[in-house]
C-alpha cells in the first residue's frame, strides 16, 4: 500500500514529483519522501506525514536537480517510523543510488537472515533494502544488471523507481502484481503507481510498464529490456475494486468503468426490491452508480463523508456510541427515512464497521437494509502489498453468508461473485486495449477472495517472524 512516482530530465523535477505524490497520497499517508539528482550527487529528504504538510517551498528548494523519485508509505506490517521512510538512499561502492518500493517480498525475511549472517548490516527494517544489500554484493558492471541479478533472487510483488546520478529505471515484477505506468512532460520521462498523477502534471499516459519489464532512461534516451523470465500476469484485482483512484487507467481498463460495472453485475446477481441506492462513500459510490443504472432504483447521497478528518482526533470522555464511524460517516435522514434501503459497500473485512453502518441507517429511520458488496468474500489476507488482516480476522473465513448477514444487521446481504467480477474486469473498450502495454490477455491475483497464490508464501525463520516491514 504505498505510491512511486518517478521523472528523468524536467527543470522542476523536485516539484513535478510532489505534485505526483499528492495525486497518490491515497496510497500511503504514513510518510512520505523525495530524491533528488542534478547529475552529481543525490539530495534526499523524507519526513513522517502528508505530502502537503510537509513539502513547503522552503522544504523543496535544496531539492535542485532534473531528476527524482519519490514515495509515500503505508506500510504492510509493524511500526511506522522516520527509519522505513522511503526513497531508500545509499552510497556503495558503485555510486550513490536511491530506490522507491511499492508491494512486498515473500521470502524477504529469508534473504536478510542469510545477509546479515555473511555481515550486512541493515538500517531499517524494510523489505525494500534486501535489493539495496543484493544489488551491492553483485558484481554485474552496470546498475541496471546489478539491479536485475537482485531482482532476480527475491520473490514477491514489486514495482520499483531507482535513481543514480546520471539514471532513472523503473522496473515492474514478473506477474506486473502492482501497477505501474510510464508518461511524458515537456521532454521528461514519468512514471508513477497509477495515471492519476500525470493528470495534475499534465503529462501524456503513453503506457503501462510491462510486467517483468525494466526500463532505462538517462541522456541517451529510453532503453527497455525483459531480463526476467516470463510469468503469467497477475494483476492486482484489489486495486480495482477499492485501492486505486476511480480515475486512473491501469493495465488497459480504466478503474471508474469496471467499478460501474461491477455495481450493474451486483444488481444483476442480487436483485432486491428497495426505494433509494446509498453508497458508503467514497470507494462505494461508483459501484453504487452502476447498481442504480442496472437496477432502475434511484441513487441518492444517503451517507455524507466528513473531509475533514485528521489522523488523530479528541474522542469525548464520555462515550459516543460508534463515535470513529460518526466522525467519518452521517446519513441524510430526508434520504433514508422510512425508505427501503440498498447500501452499497467495496468490501467487507471485519464486519466491525459495517455493522455500525448499518446501526446508522436504521437509526436514521430505514424501514429495510439490504447490504450489497462489489467484490465476493474477502477470506484470504494478502502478502503481496495490500493491507489485510489475518485470516482469522476476516469475517468471511469462518462465517457464512448468512451469519455475517446477521451479525452486520442487514435484512438481505449479497456479494458480488468471483465470475461477475472478473467478467466486469475483463470488458474494456480498444482505447484502453491500445495503452494496455503488459498482457495480451487480462490475468488478475485475487488471492484474497480465492486463497489462490500465485507465489508461494514461505514460513518466515523462526527467529524473525513478524519482524520485517513491507514497502
Amino acid at each position: 500500500m504505498c505510491g512511486i512516482f518517478g521523472v528523468f530530465g524536467h527543470p522542476e523535477a523536485s516539484n513535478i514529483t510532489y505534485l505526483g505524490l499528492h495525486s497518490l497520497q491515497h496510497r500511503g499517508q504514513e510518510s512520505t519522501g523525495i530524491v533528488c539528482g542534478n547529475g552529481r550527487q543525490l539530495i534526499a529528504s523524507r519526513h513522517m506525514g502528508h505530502v502537503a504538510d510537509v513539502y513547503t517551498s522552503e522544504v523543496l528548494a535544496p531539492l535542485k536537480g532534473a531528476n527524482a523519485i519519490g514515495h509515500v508509505r503505508y506500510s504492510t506490517a509493524g511500526a511506522s517510523h522516520i527509519k522505513n521512510a522511503q526513497p531508500f538512499a545509499v552510497e556503495y561502492a558503485h555510486g550513490t543510488v536511491a530506490i522507491a518500493h511499492n508491494g512486498n517480498l515473500v521470502n524477504a525475511l529469508h534473504l536478510r537472515a542469510e545477509l546479515e549472517r555473511d555481515g550486512s548490516i541493515f538500517q531499517s527494517s524494510m523489505d525494500t533494502e534486501v535489493i539495496v544489500h543484493l544489488m551491492a554484493r553483485s558484481g554485474a558492471p552496470t546498475l541496471a544488471e546489478r539491479l536485475a541479478d537482485a531482482l532476480d533472487k527475491v520473490q514477491g510483488a514489486y514495482s520499483l523507481v531507482v535513481l543514480s546520478e546520471g539514471q532513472l529505471i523503473a522496473v515492474r515484477d514478473p506477474m506486473g502484481i502492482r501497477p505501474l505506468v510510464m508518461g511524458r512532460s515537456r521532454g521528461a520521462y514519468v512514471f508513477a503507481s497509477e495515471s492519476c498523477a500525470f493528470d495534475l502534471i499534465e503529462a501524456e499516459l503513453i503506457r503501462d510498464v510491462a510486467p517483468g519489464e525494466m526500463i532505462v532512461v538517462d541522456q541517451g534516451g529510453m532503453h527497455c529490456s525483459r531480463p526476467f523470465h516470463e510469468r503469467e500476469c497477475r494483476h492486482c484485482v484489489f486495486e480495482y475494486i477499492y485501492f486505486a483512484r476511480p480515475d486512473s487507467i491501469l493495465d488497459g481498463p480504466g478503474v471508474t468503468d469496471c467499478r460501474e460495472r461491477m455495481g450493474r453485475r451486483l444488481a444483476v446477481e442480487h436483485g432486491v426490491d428497495a426505494d433509494v441506492v446509498i453508497a458508503v462513500p467514497d470507494s462505494g459510490v461508483t459501484a453504487a452508480i452502476g447498481y442504480s443504472a442496472e437496477s432502475g432504483i434511484p441513487f441518492r447521497m444517503g451517507l455524507i463523508r466528513s473531509h475533514y478528518v485528521g489522523r488523530t482526533f479528541i474522542e469525548p470522555r464520555q462515550s459516543i456510541r460508534h463515535f470513529g464511524v460518526k466522525l467519518k460517516l452521517n446519513p441524510a435522514r430526508p434520504v433514508i427515512d422510512g425508505k427501503r434501503v440498498v447500501v452499497v459497500d467495496d468490501s467487507i473485512v471485519r464486519g466491525t464497521t459495517s455493522r455500525k453502518i448499518i446501526g446508522m441507517i436504521r437509526a436514521a429511520g430505514a424501514r429495510e437494509v439490504h447490504m450489497r458488496i462489489s467484490c465476493p468474500p474477502t477470506r484470504s489476507p494478502c502478502f503481496y502489498g495490500i493491507d489485510t488482516p489475518t485470516r482469522r480476522e476476516l469475517i468471511a473465513s469462518s462465517h457464512t453468508v448468512e451469519e455475517i448477514c446477521r451479525y452486520v444487521g442487514a435484512d438481505t446481504l449479497g456479494y458480488l461473485s468471483n465470475e461477475g467480477m472478473l467478467q466486469a474486469l475483463g470488458s474494456h473498450d480498444g482505447k484502453a486495449a491500445a495503452l494496455h502495454g503488459s498482457c495480451g490477455q487480462h490475468g488478475y491475483c485475487d488471492a484474497c477472495f480465492s486463497g489462490d497464490y500465485p507465489i508461494p508464501i514461505p514460513e518466515p525463520p523462526a527467529s524473525r517472524r513478524g519482524s520485517l516491514v513491507g514497502s
